[in-house]
């Protein structure tokens, strides 16, 4: 025991050892792991990869049939623009690239798009980037899981009719997964994520090995295509608007920069050389699919996928290769969503801890890991899903706005920086809440850098939200103000709560010099004369009040109260519509206003408490009830006499 003697007060640290006992949940998340055990929760390059770079490789799985799917509807010849407009959308990848890895070294601390945001542009702008980031993660992993179910369905399509409640169930799966900790679902993930990398590599290299030796071929049967080519030409807008949707494959990009602080020390430097590692397989990968599609005559359909199609061309068949396509690309569609489940809690806590979401979003589980933002991030996904049933198609139109806002922000939020970093003399910094600015002497050129990302993504954002915008994007549109006014609501309750708690030119809490109590009873038995003793303690007026719905009842308490009552006097209130909180509320009420300065009301509640958990299913909870009808009276305090029974 460590007793510690300060002017004023003594404060005693008992050495108590404790240990958490085990329960039913360290079966599915684990035991317990001590705060000191977060430095071993950090993972790797090869471990990240598998963590927050999914979400941008998987994104290869879709990116391309969305663009075919906008063009088909010119007709089959405007598939001649599928790799064009590929090429634009990984030259606007590499631009993203080098504007996140400078945010990776200037941010060792993580944060993305919302510290950025919030250290140069301000609150609001910050809300804005938290907004957009936290929409785009739920948004991920209905989009991923529903692809992946998709890749299942084209393998097995007799589970077509399924596919919600397949799409519903893996998102939980993830989500136990997530809940055990970022290292093991790291390693959980690390394999299937190299997995698909393998599987993909040599698909597109046979594919290109085939193409270029004449003996690829075209798809055998394929699939009935989702838009029928209707234009006679192909417009800038049809363009813009096929643009748009493959830039999808830029979802998942700035997951890294959020989630620095889960890398092994040099964290700046292994979160960069793994940005730059996911983009590289990322561009190759989207760029070789791209390419084959065309000649191999592959069509942007629901029931069957683009990558299925090309790879049982390439393989002749539906062989093992082309399982194990299928298995790789599903796989890592789903595993995907982990990525969200990496940066949601963690952006969720950071907004939590800046006062813009609930408190509870800051506590980390017993995994070390944000366990209720996993859970409302599953939750929330769910919902989509359900409510989108699963379709991919209907779910990309909502994906890209939040996405390319956050990269506008957080890009414009670096230039500030670098302007700020320009304007410093050699010796000087700037301390500010997620990092500190020095003098950089190449602040000119990162400058330039990080404001043409944020023109051309903001160009990017705008053509998104005016091509999409009747196939759903509007309601990104209204959403994220939506969400954004939630958050000023909640900031503005803690911070009037933070102003009425406050001890600034606070004295001495006011003295109550009497003490009146009333004692609820449902009836006379050794619950309520436990909560009659324990009222004793506190005062000698002493009022019970018992509510009479039956006549009969009443009598038998006013015989019994007279045995065991002690004297104390008994108030009984008629209540001919047979409800219980609303007597007592307006009795309260009543003694509330007949209150004398410095007089304190306390209300004892007896509630029994069944030795079994399901046994209080049986039992009303007027306890309860009685609880919540009375906190928010002022003057007032409710308490609770729990007898084991």
């Amino acid at each position: 025991m460590i007793t510690e003697t300060t002017p004023g007060a003594t404060v005693i640290k008992p050495d108590v050892p404790y240990k958490p006992r085990r329960t039913w949940r360290n079966l599915f998340i684990g035991n317990p792991l001590s705060s000191a055990d977060a430095h071993k929760q950090t993972i790797g390059k090869a471990v990240g990869l598998a963590v927050f770079a999914s979400d941008a490789l998987s994104s290869t799985a879709y990116a391309t049939q969305e663009i075919m799917i906008i063009l088909a509807a010119a007709g089959s010849a405007a598939l001649g623009y599928v790799f064009p407009i590929s090429l634009a959308i990984v030259t606007l990848m590499l631009i993203v690239t080098i504007s996140y890895e400078q945010t990776i070294h200037a941010y060792p601390d993580g944060g993305g798009a919302y510290i950025v945001a919030r250290d140069n542009l301000g609150e609001i702008p910050a809300q804005i980037a938290g907004a957009a980031l936290l929409t785009d993660y739920t948004l991920t992993v209905a989009v991923s899981v529903s692809s992946g179910v998709a890749q299942i369905m084209s393998a097995f399509p007799h589970l077509l009719p399924y596919r919600v409640l397949i799409a519903v169930g893996l998102v939980f799966l993830v989500m136990l997964i997530n809940l055990r900790g970022v290292k093991e679902s790291g390693v959980t993930f690390a394999i299937p994520t190299y997995f698909f990398v393998a599987v993909m590599f040599i698909t597109v290299l046979t594919g290109l090995v085939r193409h270029f030796t004449g003996t690829l071929g075209t798809v055998v049967n394929p699939p009935a295509p989702l838009v029928e080519g209707a234009l006679v030409t192909v417009t800038p807008f049809l363009l813009l608007h096929a643009f748009s949707s493959g830039t999808s494959a830029l979802t998942g990009i700035e997951a890294i920069s959020n989630g620095i602080t889960a890398f092994k020390e040099p964290r700046s430097r292994n979160a960069g050389i793994t940005l730059i590692w996911m983009s590289a397989i990322l561009a190759t990968l989207f760029l070789a699919i791209s390419f084959l599609v065309i000649p191999i005559g592959a069509v942007g359909s629901d029931s069957e996928t683009v990558i299925s199609q090309l790879a049982r061309t390439v393989y002749n068949g539906e062989g093992a290769m082309y399982l194990a396509v299928i298995a790789g690309t599903a796989i890592i569609l789903i595993m995907a969503a982990n990525t969200a489940f990496a940066d949601f809690p963690r952006l969720s806590a950071l907004q939590a801890n800046d006062g813009y979401l609930p408190r509870q979003m800051t506590f980390r589980g017993t995994r070390l890991v944000f366990s209720r933002g996993i859970v409302s991030l599953a939750v929330l996904a769910s919902l989509l899903i359900v409510l989108f049933q699963a379709s991919v198609t209907r779910l990309i139109p909502l994906y890209a706005i939040g996405v390319f806002l956050s990269f506008t922000l957080s890009q414009a939020g670096m230039a500030h920086r670098w302007w700020k970093s320009g304007h410093l003399k050699p010796e000087q910094e700037i301390k500010e809440a997620g990092s500190t600015i020095r003098y950089d002497r190449r602040w000119m050129t990162k400058l330039v850098i990080n404001s043409l990302g944020a023109v051309v993504t903001f160009i990017v954002m705008m053509v998104f939200a005016i091509t999409k915008f009747k196939d759903g994007a509007w309601i990104i549109i209204l959403l994220i103000p939506t969400i954004m006014m939630a958050f000023l609501a909640i900031h503005k309750h803690y911070k009037s709560l933070a102003d009425k708690l406050s001890l600034e030119k606070f004295t001495s809490a006011r003295p109550y010099s009497r003490q009146r109590v009333i004692v609820l009873i449902a009836g006379v038995h050794r619950g309520s004369l436990a909560a009659l003793a324990y009222a004793r303690a506190l005062s000698q007026d002493i009022t019970a009040v018992y509510v009479s719905i039956d006549q009969n009842d009443a009598e038998k308490v006013r015989d019994k109260w007279s045995i065991y009552g002690e004297g104390v006097r008994l108030v009984i209130l008629d209540s001919p519509y047979r409800h219980l909180i609303e007597p007592i509320m307006l009795y309260i009420e009543q003694i509330l206003q007949q209150r004398k300065p410095g007089e304190m009301l306390t209300v004892v509640v007896p509630q029994f408490v069944p030795s079994r958990w399901w046994e209080n299913l049986l039992h009303n909870q007027t306890a309860l009830l009685l609880r919540f009808s009375l906190l928010f009276k002022p003057g007032l305090v409710i308490v609770e006499v729990p007898y084991q029974v």
